[in-house]
Formats: C-alpha cells, sequence, structure tokens
C-alpha cells in the first residue's frame, strides 16, 4: 500500500548534479541519526541555536529522530518544516531544512542545515541549500528567504554570500554561557534569479501543493508583483 495519497511529500524529491533530496524513509532517517551520533562539527564551536549537539552521541541521534517526527505530526499549511536528507551517490550526507508560517500570506521561508563532518569542506553545503532555494522560489513562489549563522560560523556565511544572500540585521545570543554574534540573511527572489547557478530539478510537487499553502499551481511563473523585493 502506498503512503503517497496520504501522505504525498513522500513523493518530493530535489535533485541537483551531485545531490538528491527527500523526505527519509526509516532506513535514512536512522542513518541520518548516526551520522548525528558520529559529529557534526568541531566540538570546540557551537553553531547552532539550540546546542543539540553538545549532547552524548546516543541523545544526539534520538533528538534528531524526535526532531523529524515532531515536524511531521506538528504539520500545518500554515506552519510547516520540510526536513530532507542530502544524498550522495545514495549515501546520507547531511540534512536540509526549509519552513514557514503563514506562507500564503507572507511568501517568506526560512532554512537551516547541516552535514556529518565527514562531508565538510566539499561544497555540498552550497548544493543542497540551492536545492530548497529553488523549490521556495521556482516552485512555490516564494518573495524571500531567511537565515542567519553566528559570526564564527564562516562555512554557513560562505554559503550564504555565494548564493546571493544579504545582511539584515544581528542578535545577540548566549551560547556556552557567553555571548555570541548572530548575522541575519535576506535573500529576495529577485537577488536568487540574479546569482543562481546550480541547476536543479523538483519532482512530485504538484501533489504537494496544498500541503505548503501557495494559492497558485505549480509550474506557474509567479507574476512580476511577487518578485518585487519587500534557522537554524
Amino acid at each position: 500500500m502506498s503512503l503517497l495519497p496520504h501522505w504525498p511529500l513522500a513523493g518530493l524529491r530535489l535533485t541537483t548534479p551531485h545531490l538528491e533530496l527527500r523526505l527519509p524513509d526509516p532506513d535514512r532517517l536512522a542513518a541520518l541519526a548516526s551520522l548525528a551520533a558520529e559529529g557534526v562539527h568541531d566540538p570546540a564551536v557551537q553553531p547552532f541555536t539550540v546546542a543539540w549537539t553538545d549532547a552524548e552521541p546516543e541523545q544526539r541521534a534520538r533528538s534528531v529522530l524526535q526532531y523529524h517526527w515532531r515536524c511531521w505530526g506538528a504539520w500545518q499549511p500554515a506552519n510547516w518544516e520540510l526536513n530532507l536528507v542530502v544524498l550522495r551517490d545514495g549515501i546520507v550526507v547531511g540534512t536540509q531544512g526549509i519552513g514557514a508560517r503563514d506562507f500564503a500570506i507572507l511568501r517568506e521561508v526560512r532554512t537551516g542545515s547541516w552535514l556529518g563532518r565527514g562531508h565538510h569542506g566539499q561544497g555540498l553545503g552550497t548544493e543542497m541549500r540551492a536545492a530548497v532555494l529553488h523549490l521556495a522560489f521556482a516552485g512555490l513562489g516564494a518573495r524571500h528567504a531567511v537565515s542567519g549563522a553566528y559570526a564564527h560560523n564562516t562555512a554557513s556565511l560562505g554559503v550564504s554570500d555565494k548564493l546571493g544572500y544579504r545582511e539584515d540585521g544581528i542578535e545577540h545570543h548566549v551560547v556556552r554561557e557567553q555571548a555570541v554574534l548572530l548575522r541575519r540573511l535576506r535573500l529576495t527572489a529577485e537577488q536568487w534569479r540574479e546569482h543562481r547557478s546550480v541547476p536543479v530539478e523538483i519532482e512530485g510537487l504538484r501533489e504537494c501543493l496544498p500541503w505548503f499553502g501557495p494559492d497558485r499551481p505549480a509550474g506557474q511563473r509567479p507574476q512580476a508583483a511577487d518578485w518585487e523585493p519587500g534557522h537554524h
């Protein structure tokens, strides 16, 4: 029996020259949890606002499972979090998320991601974020995408710079009992069109559209007004 009639998100696929992004099945979700247990970043720094990676390996793995299950269970068209596993040659290398509140009105998405530590420095972060930005702007008709990174997270900031994001202010956070500076970043649809360089193909979006809350059919180009400029 197919899950697709009840959960069409399971059929959504984003492909780039080197990667495939899809909703994880149980085996791939288990692989992602194991990847988290092995390590996501240099333990000397904490790149996440929620310091989930400071836990012991088994707890890190469990938190990945619980987070995905929680997002699935809480999904509403007015408030959703789509967390896709990233596959390279069929191997799970990380996860790329995209989410929104009141997307049909605000046309704004946020993104967040991580890669297994052994997959850093290979250009995958740029390619996987480019995939969900294509989904947002070309597939769903978004006007804006927002992200953020701590000032010391040069890898994430570099990805944002390549993709055309602009500065959108700062925030002060406390991480590991220290004050840290978070740089907010924003990408408009117009900036995305100027900087996009990664070819992306989308499969299975039409059936998913009601789940995201947009008001236009898949494949229909946003009108000119939709392209005007205005977490992790």
